[in-house]
Parts: structure tokens; C-alpha cells; sequence
């Protein structure tokens, strides 16, 4: 993989770390940027090196959102097709099947906050800050407040897209936007030890919980159950459950199968 403002990085523990590279313009999403991700995320979703995928930012932050540099002189579809360049990565981790974890220094602005919310997991350093800015120089968040509205609830969601304020990290935490929060000089150790913690894991097991997860959200409640039924027991089929159980009566740690 090769590319220009992202920097691809694999480890020995299948974690691959992703990072936003553009430092000098706090990371934020120009086009080349958003395809290289999103391309990337699409490379690593079939990589049997990767079993967990770890999102974060270059230089003093994760990510302040799109770059308006970009803004000006398009046509109404133009500025459509545009924004849904921008959002396609965020919808993208949705439709991978392995895990994406976003690891927060810094801000996490607009379409950053939106690709935070979009990862399936989230850890943040104890001074970051997070939220929907758009709205202060006369634009919305309206694409990125989607992930962010299935993480907080209405309420906290359309404060967020209304009033553009930031929240701290301990506050992204009560919210339910992050699951973690850390001190600032320990992240990147606590982000690599919960990514190699989760690689550890049954790659089948983890790569249907988490499809089943986002297919099952939008159902009814009857039909989620049977739907998450059928997918356990297609489950209980491979040979990672033959293993895995096996593996806790024989007392070993279990020898899972390459994904």
C-alpha cells in the first residue's frame, strides 16, 4: 500500500495502525485524503496480516474535519458528490468486517468527531475535545452527526449539530462517544495493548459479532433475535468454536485459524 497523506503502519500482533498525515492542516479531510482512506480500509478489511484496525491522527491532533479549502465553486451536485466523499470512509467501517478502533488526541472536529463516532471502538486521551463545529462558520455537520446520534441519543446529537460546541474528553466518555479515556502520555501504549487484547481473540468469531452487530441494529426486535440466532449458530460451525471450546476444557490457550 502506498500512499500520500495517510501512513500505513502493520505490527507483529495483526494491529494495523492508520494515520491521518497532514499535520500541517490538523488532518483534515481533502479529497485525496478521504480516498486513500477509505481505500485503505477496503485493503485491510481482506489483509490476512490485519486483524484489528487502529485510526489516529498526526502532529497536535486527531482530526479537525473537512478542509474548506476545497469549499468553493461547485455546482449543487458537485457539492454532493463532494460530501459523500468525505463521509464515504465513515460509512466504510460499518461494512468491514474486522474492528476499527479511533484513537483521540487532541480535537476531533466535524468530520473527525464523525469518523470517531464511526469507529466501532474509541479511546481518548484525557485532554481531547471533541464536537460538531460546523455550524460556527454557517455550515452543518449534518452527515457526520449520523454516527454520532446512534452513540449519544437525539437530544445530546442535535446539541451537538446546533450549538458547534466542543466537550472534553471525560465528557465524550459520559456521552457514550468514546469507551475510554487515559492520560495523555500513556494512549498510544493503552490504545496498542486493547487492540492486541482484541487481535488475540477468534478473527471469525469477532469479524460475525461485529457484522451481525451493525445488520441486526435496524431490525425489528423480534426479527433481530432470530437474525443473531442465525448467526451463532453458523458460528457454532467453524472450527474456531471447535477450538475455542476444546482449547477451555483442555485448560491451553486456543490456536485460532486464519481469517
Amino acid at each position: 500500500m502506498s500512499f500520500e497523506k495517510i501512513i500505513v503502519r502493520k505490527t507483529e500482533k495483526k494491529v494495523t495502525v492508520v494515520t491521518l498525515n497532514r499535520p500541517e492542516k490538523m488532518n483534515s479531510f481533502d479529497s485525496e485524503l478521504a480516498l486513500e482512506l477509505l481505500s485503505a480500509f477496503r485493503e485491510l478489511d481482506v489483509d490476512r496480516d490485519t486483524r484489528v484496525v487502529v485510526v489516529n491522527g498526526a502532529g497536535k491532533g486527531f482530526c479537525a474535519g473537512i478542509d474548506i479549502a476545497e469549499l468553493s465553486g461547485k455546482s449543487a451536485m458537485e457539492y454532493r458528490e463532494w460530501v459523500e466523499r468525505m463521509e464515504k470512509p465513515l460509512l466504510a467501517v460499518s461494512q468491514m468486517k474486522k474492528p476499527v478502533i479511533a484513537q483521540v488526541h487532541g480535537v476531533a472536529a466535524a468530520n473527525g468527531l464523525g469518523l470517531v463516532a464511526s469507529a466501532d471502538l474509541a479511546i481518548a486521551s484525557e485532554d481531547a475535545r471533541m464536537g460538531l463545529t460546523a455550524i460556527n462558520v454557517g455550515l452543518n455537520c449534518v452527515g457526520p452527526v449520523l454516527p454520532v446520534l446512534r452513540s449519544v441519543g437525539r437530544k445530546r446529537a442535535l446539541e451537538m449539530l446546533l450549538y458547534g460546541e466542543l466537550v472534553k474528553a471525560p465528557e465524550a466518555l459520559a456521552m457514550g462517544l468514546v469507551n475510554r479515556v487515559v492520560a495523555a502520555e500513556k494512549l498510544e501504549e493503552e490504545t496498542m495493548a486493547w487492540a492486541e487484547k482484541l487481535a488475540a481473540k477468534s478473527p471469525i468469531a469477532v469479524q460475525m459479532a461485529k457484522s451481525g452487530f451493525y445488520r441486526a441494529e435496524d431490525m425489528e426486535y423480534e426479527k433481530q433475535f432470530a437474525f443473531m440466532n442465525e448467526v451463532f449458530a453458523r458460528l457454532c460451525t467453524t472450527e474456531d468454536a471447535v477450538e475455542g471450546v476444546k482449547a477451555f476444557f483442555e485448560k491451553r490457550p486456543p490456536r485460532w485459524k486464519e481469517q
